[in-house]
Parts: structure tokens; sequence; C-alpha cells
């Protein structure tokens, strides 16, 4: 029995991603425009989402528990439109 537990570390190999032609296409022509590797710049495409996608998360993390404490109220979404909208057409018309 061991005393200690094993530690398992998750590595990932290399990850096949299919792409759609048109999208396989405009990868390519901006991989010749840039100098860059394709696989340079899906990396960087998949890290900057990933970094937005955790950024969300938290503000909706955060958005859901001031709703949930009473912080703050939360808003009919046709209510939360029309604000907007009213917004818009005020700093279109003064």
């Amino acid at each position: 029995m061991a005393l200690t537990a094993s530690l398992r570390v998750s590595k990932l190999t290399d990850m096949e991603v299919h792409l759609k032609p048109e999208t396989e296409s405009r990868l390519q022509k901006l991989a010749a425009t840039t100098g860059r590797a394709p696989d340079d710049l899906v990396e960087d495409a998949m890290a900057g989402y990933l970094a937005e996608l955790a950024q969300v998360r938290t503000m909706l993390d955060g958005r859901y528990d001031e709703v949930k404490s009473g912080r703050i109220e939360p808003m009919d979404g046709e209510e939360a439109f029309n604000r907007l909208r009213r917004k818009s057409q005020d700093r279109r018309h003064p």
C-alpha cells in the first residue's frame, strides 16, 4: 500500500484539427503572408480564445454570484434591450 498519491500529469500530444476548406485556405494564405507556420497561428488563436473564454466565464460567475446574493437585481431581457436602444438614440440625438 502506497503512502503517497501518485501524480498523474496530463500531457497533450500533437492534435489533429479538421478545418473547413475555406478556413484551411484562409489559414494557409495568412501563414504565407506573415511567414509564420500554420501550426503557430492555430496555437496562438486557440490560446487567445481560451484566455478570452476564461475571462468571460469569470465575469459570468461573478455576475451570477451578485444576483444570487441579492447585491443586484436581475433585469428582464426586453427591458435591457429597450434601455440600450434609448441610450443609442440619446447619443445620436442629444
